[in-house]
């Protein structure tokens, strides 16, 4: 029998606009899901920015003010979509009134925010869930079938990244992502959360790091607040410091023996959103690469037909996982806003059945662990190893 959950978003932006849409496509997408939707109330500073979402996406109620949303007893799940610094503050919130949370990654400004969020979502036994929405992509998910299924053997080698060249004119605006008392991270948090994240689903925890860092452009044009993203031009009015990073890389080992290099970037040009990996078993491989998400690149190895060697090209179809959801035909496209509507699909059947919920605020800790690493390791210039985040 299927239930209704009230749900309730914090921060109308592009993100939770993107939250909102999700939701309503759940019933459409998923129409025998146990979980149900019913937008309840929208939340942001802006009263226009709530009102839009409020017509647009059919919530009952908005608001400017983020606790109405906490305590309003309709709402069973908050969705929260704010910038980073008010991450803490409402997720221990939400913790306390006994809703169940899906936050936006990176959860918090740092990896030691996220451990605080993580304790008090144990401590009070609600059910969370982390926007690391790329999981999803079924040719990810197949991926890693296959991998479980032993079809490249044990895995020896992984290159991530995640580069990106929005930030790449020195005349994109001066947004929340590049402030520290805001975003906190930079692109380690923005943008490689998401290559860690994937990485560990994919392979396995990260025992130890070596990692660099640098901040390219170093002052931007102010923004308005309330208006615009970070993908926006300004080339007049004053400008201000960034203050935080603009690349990462890093050395990586994994607890199972591979070994793996990562690399994120804002400001590379020529780079679209380049986020991709390569993974070498003893007797496979795969290639994959975001602009073409719903492509496969999958190597195995042969020994009766060498001339069966080199890799396949494989595309998304319905016997993959969430493909059919969406469309019946092998090779017609899956898309970014699809990965987020299983996302709250899979966040609603783990609150309807009673049951973790994953990538929950365990997988996002483990993100953050392997985060705080790196970031003794730009001090060091040493190897540092992944261990607990202390409090």
């Amino acid at each position: 029998m299927a239930k209704t959950i009230g749900v309730g978003v914090i921060g109308m932006g592009w993100m939770g606009e993107l939250h909102s849409r999700s939701y309503t496509q759940v019933p459409i997408r998923f129409h025998e899901a146990v979980g149900q939707p019913k937008l309840v109330v929208c939340a942001d500073e802006f009263e226009h920015r709530a009102e839009h979402a409020q017509r647009l996406y059919g919530f009952e109620k908005r608001t400017t003010d983020w606790r109405a949303v906490v305590d309003d007893p309709s709402v069973d799940v908050i969705n929260l979509t704010t910038p980073n610094h008010l991450h803490v503050e409402i997720a221990e919130a939400v913790a306390q009134a006994g809703k169940h949370l899906l936050c936006e990654k990176p959860v918090g400004r740092s990896p030691q925010e996220t451990a605080r969020i993580a304790r008090s979502v144990e401590e009070a036994g609600i059910i969370s869930h982390v926007g690391f929405n790329y999981r999803w992509i079924p040719v990810l998910q197949y991926t890693k079938q296959l991998i479980d299924d032993g079809r490249i053997g044990a895995i020896t080698h992984y290159r991530g990244g995640f580069l990106e060249g929005y930030a790449a004119n020195p005349h994109a605006m001066l947004t929340w992502r590049f402030l520290k008392d805001i975003a906190g991270m930079g692109v380690l948090g923005d943008m490689m959360s998401h290559s860690l994240d994937m990485a560990h689903m994919l392979i396995g925890p990260i025992s130890e790091v070596v990692a660099q860092k640098e901040t390219f452009i170093l002052d931007r044009p102010q923004s308005v607040a309330g208006e615009g993203t970070h993908f926006d031009i300004r080339e007049d009015g004053p400008r201000a410091q960034v203050e935080n990073e603009d690349y990462v890389s890093a050395l990586l080992r994994f607890e199972n023996g591979a070994r793996g290099t990562m690399e994120a970037c804002r400001v590379v040009v020529g780079e679209k959103i380049a986020l991709m990996f390569q993974i070498n078993g003893r007797s496979g491989a795969f290639h994959w690469h975001l602009e073409r998400q719903n492509e496969l690149e999958f190597y195995e190895m042969d020994d009766k037909d060498a001339s069966n060697d080199g890799y396949r090209h494989l595309l998304s179809g319905p016997q993959m996982p969430f493909h059919s959801n969406f469309n019946p035909a092998e090779g017609l496209q899956i898309s970014y806003d699809d990965t987020k509507i299983i996302e709250a699909h899979q966040f609603l059947e783990a609150v309807a059945e009673g049951r973790p919920s994953e990538p929950g605020l365990p997988e996002a800790l483990r993100v953050a662990e392997v985060a705080a690493a790196m970031q003794r390791s730009w001090e060091s210039g040493s190897w540092e190893k992944v261990t607990p985040i202390s409090q």
